[in-house]
């Protein structure tokens, strides 16, 4: 392991964070700032960069003999693709609950 290769894994796992916190409006700081855009922008930043470091080292082709980048990069790409649904799902249902419960309150 050489220091290109903490780069590829260190922005590839830094990535999730960022995004899953900007997608639930966590407040994060990161690179752009303190919000919810400015960590989703971090979080494909860092993804673009691990990938192009990969790219760079190994090559396109060889992305899908390492099992360790392919696992990490699916992660990533499942919370960039299912992340804002799966939020607006259960928040919703957070707040039916909330909403239910202060109704059995005050009635």
């Amino acid at each position: 392991m050489d220091f290109i290769d903490f780069l590829i894994g260190l922005t590839m796992v830094n990535a999730i964070p960022h995004f899953v916190l900007g997608i639930w409006k966590g407040r994060m700081f990161s690179l752009f700032g303190f919000g919810n855009q400015q960590n989703i922008a971090y979080g494909i930043l860092n993804f673009i960069i691990s990938i192009s470091l990969f790219h760079y080292k190994y090559g396109i082709d060889s992305v899908f003999e390492n099992g360790m980048f392919v696992g990490g990069m699916l992660v990533v790409i499942a919370y960039f693709v299912i992340g804002q649904f799966l939020y607006k799902i259960w928040h919703q249902n957070h707040y039916k609950k909330v909403n239910q419960n202060k109704r059995k309150t005050v009635g």
